[in-house]
């Protein structure tokens, strides 16, 4: 704890707000062209225009006193704007028409069911219930986990794995901007479970513009009632395809193991399975849509790693 609050400079720009800088302008430049057709655009440009000003003030407190504590201070929030950036994903997806017959029909022909119906019929009661939330759940506190382990533990390797991290989640919301994919929780409500079990996918095109209706969480215990917490917060007609929730979740688990700490990487296996298999159990997601998300994963991360070494010498980044 003393070396946090120790003096220490980094080079520049730390990569996590340059990578935030980039995203700010290219969907700015999207909320202005489609401006007319957003709910409240303005809110979203203050936002941005928030964000900017919090980067120059943490980067003068940063200038006065340098240290690991006020880098934290650069970073962490940061990395919480994730949580206003994921809604603003529908803001403009919704500007083209939803997709979500094609990736149910795709269910269908791999396996011959709809996957999230059918696991609930099958591992129904209480317990599995709340195992599949718990786990579902659990990919706020995997990715807290990891990102913070590497921070305050493995810091020599910190500007690298947040470049990795938080760029693998814009390169995610962005395909959610330009993809709309609801999800079966969404879709199934809107077209009704009894045909989706009968293989009929409507095509809805704007449907989900003006409507958000859900099918509910079930409240059968403490993460059930976290889950619809979550949904009631921030969840949108939204997101669907790939599986973030598979994809960064995965992400994270690599992360973890290239900390060479062991405890760190297998503690979290049980809980990364479970969220895997929760995201078509509580039907957030198709099963095509987890699958993906896995194999977007290692492009991501292949991708933002190749990557890294070119981004630190054009930005003067310290690893």
């Amino acid at each position: 704890m003393k070396k946090f609050f120790e003096r220490y400079s980094e080079n520049g720009l730390l990569s996590v707000e340059v990578l935030t800088l980039a995203y700010m302008l290219v969907t700015g430049v999207m909320t202005l062209v489609w401006w007319n057709n957003i709910t409240r655009p303005e809110d979203m440009m203050v936002w941005r225009a928030g964000a900017l000003l919090f980067m120059v003030l943490s980067n003068i407190i940063y200038h006065f006193y340098p240290s690991r504590a006020t880098i934290f201070l650069r970073f962490a929030p940061l990395m919480l704007c994730l949580i206003q950036w994921y809604p603003e994903t529908y803001e403009f997806c919704k500007q083209f028409n939803y997709q979500d017959h094609l990736f149910a029909g795709a269910d269908w022909l791999l396996f011959g069911c709809q996957p999230g119906v059918m696991l609930q019929q099958w591992l129904a009661d209480d317990v599995w219930y709340e195992a599949f939330c718990l786990g579902y759940y659990s990919y706020y506190y995997l990715m807290m986990l990891t990102v913070g382990f590497i921070f305050f533990a493995r810091y020599a390797d910190f500007q690298r794995s947040s470049f990795i991290f938080l760029g693998s989640f814009f390169l995610f919301y962005l395909i959610y901007e330009f993809l709309p994919v609801a999800g079966p929780q969404y879709y199934y409500c809107a077209i009704g479970l009894d045909r989706a079990q009968e293989a009929w996918f409507p095509e809805l095109g704007h449907y989900f513009v003006d409507h958000q209706d859900c099918l509910p969480v079930e409240d059968r215990g403490l993460f059930s009632r976290l889950v619809w917490e979550a949904h009631q917060a921030g969840e949108r007609p939204t997101a669907a395809f790939p599986s973030s929730h598979v994809g960064m979740a995965t992400i994270t688990m690599i992360l973890a193991w290239q900390t060479r700490n062991r405890w760190l990487f297998w503690l979290q296996v049980p809980l990364y399975l479970l969220l895997v298999v929760s995201t078509v159990y509580v039907r957030a997601h198709y099963a095509i849509d987890s699958i993906a998300g896995l194999v977007f994963a290692f492009v991501f991360f292949g991708l933002t790693h190749a990557l890294w070494p070119d981004v630190k010498r054009l930005l003067r980044l310290k690893d």
